[in-house]
């Protein structure tokens, strides 16, 4: 079932519906050994909702920016490089920035135009075709399109927060889903019952297996929540303190714990959604819940990893579009085109804001509204694949993004 026609079943299909909190998912895919990834480590974070990159990476240094933005300027906000400053929200990452383990780029999007749609910008973002390609007739993510190029390569999902895939791991190679509230519970006893009733049962032998699969799974999660919850660690680094004010954290604590301990074994791809990105009203006390939840997750996922794994970590935080360049009667933004993408880990080459500026003056927008993109956003995840993993830039521009053109190396891979 796809999210759309699932949200419609429930008759809740509105504009702020494609983030909700039921959609948040993770997948992961991982090695059978060989390890035809390598070491490195991938993870693509969805943000659903379209975040406003402008508020979150603030171009200050525009002259126009004051004017469209008057209550959503933050003239107090860390500076990061004389022109853009960073929401007061992500002031936890700066030490990452000032290691080089933080970027982001500005000004960047997917091909997707004009109707602004959460539902057909998320379809894109996550199939990573162009606009030549009808969403409809696509049929498999731009994540599992890379694991079919891959010889000796599992792929596995990791859990969904709900019942919802994300497409972007949708398509022939296969992947399982878990959710970390719906724990499975089995005894050796009852594992043992199991193996001897389905033993010569072809049909139920392969869902028994399964089920043990994720009840080990879901004990495993469980413990490493409760554990990091504690003040340990997965890795050698320290968990992050949960921040005190009330920021909605504890749902993405088992999420990023089990991603973290899959990815110190098998596992070096993985995607999840972080939801809250939909701020038409009231974008000031709103965004900086999602922010927190986000810097937070990242923090958590670097102390999870440990300084080793998380030095060959490379995280991507993209959004279906950005939000207008000025700010509404509601104190909120609407739906735009270019936005922000994040780049996190030990592996990028950070410190920088990427993507060329396009300038805020009305004549520099996209249709006098939105910021101008000057990027797709495929390319950049198209050569962090090929920075980190060697694949070949024709697979990358002919099967995992299909039209796409890279361009030149940017450099944001170490």
């Amino acid at each position: 079932m796809q999210r759309r026609d699932f949200l419609r079943g429930l008759g809740i299909l509105g504009c702020s519906a494609a983030a909700h909190p039921w959609l948040n998912t993770v997948t992961m895919a991982g090695s059978d050994g060989g390890r035809p990834l390598g070491d490195h480590r991938f993870v693509v974070m969805i943000l659903r909702g379209a975040m406003d990159g402008l508020d979150v990476v603030q171009p200050q240094g525009a002259p126009e920016y004051a004017g469209y933005r008057p209550t959503l300027i933050q003239p107090d906000a860390p500076d990061l490089d004389g022109f853009f400053r960073l929401h007061a929200a992500m002031a936890p990452l700066l030490p990452l920035w000032a290691s080089g383990e933080l970027g982001f780029v500005h000004a960047t999007s997917t091909p997707y135009r004009d109707k602004r749609s959460h539902f057909d910008g998320q379809d894109m973002l996550e199939a990573g075709t162009g606009m030549d390609v009808p969403l409809d007739q696509v049929r498999d993510g731009w994540l599992n399109r890379l694991l079919q190029t891959q010889k000796g390569l599992t792929s596995q999902t990791a859990y969904s927060v709900g019942v919802d895939a994300m497409p972007i791991l949708a398509g022939s190679a296969p992947v399982k889903e878990w959710a970390p509230e719906t724990t499975l519970a089995l005894t050796p006893q009852s594992q043992l019952l199991l193996d001897r009733v389905y033993h010569d049962d072809l049909l139920f032998q392969s869902a028994a297996l399964e089920a043990m699969e994720l009840a080990a799974a879901g004990n495993l999660g469980a413990a490493m929540a409760a554990g990091m919850g504690a003040g340990k660690a997965i890795g050698t680094g320290m968990v992050p303190q949960e921040p005190k004010r009330e920021a909605r954290v504890r749902d993405v604590v088992g999420l990023v714990d089990y991603a973290a301990a899959q990815m110190l074994q098998d596992a070096r791809i993985v995607a999840f959604s972080l939801t809250g990105w939909d701020t038409h009203k009231g974008q000031a006390s709103g965004l900086p819940l999602a922010l927190t939840r986000l810097q937070y997750s990242i923090l958590r996922l670097k102390s999870g990893l440990g300084p080793e794994v998380w030095g060959k970590t490379t995280v991507l935080a993209m959004t279906e579009f950005g939000r207008t360049a000025k700010e509404n009667g509601t104190k909120g933004t609407d739906h735009g085109t270019a936005g922000l993408m994040l780049m996190a880990g030990g592996a990028i080459a950070g410190g920088k804001v990427y993507g060329q500026w396009p300038g805020l003056a009305e004549a520099d927008l996209y249709q006098r509204r939105d910021l101008m993109p000057t990027s797709d956003v495929r390319a950049w995840a198209a050569h962090a694949l090929r920075g980190m993993y060697g694949i070949d830039r024709a697979v990358l521009e002919g099967v995992v993004f299909p039209g796409l053109q890279m361009g030149d190396d940017p450099g944001i891979i170490r």
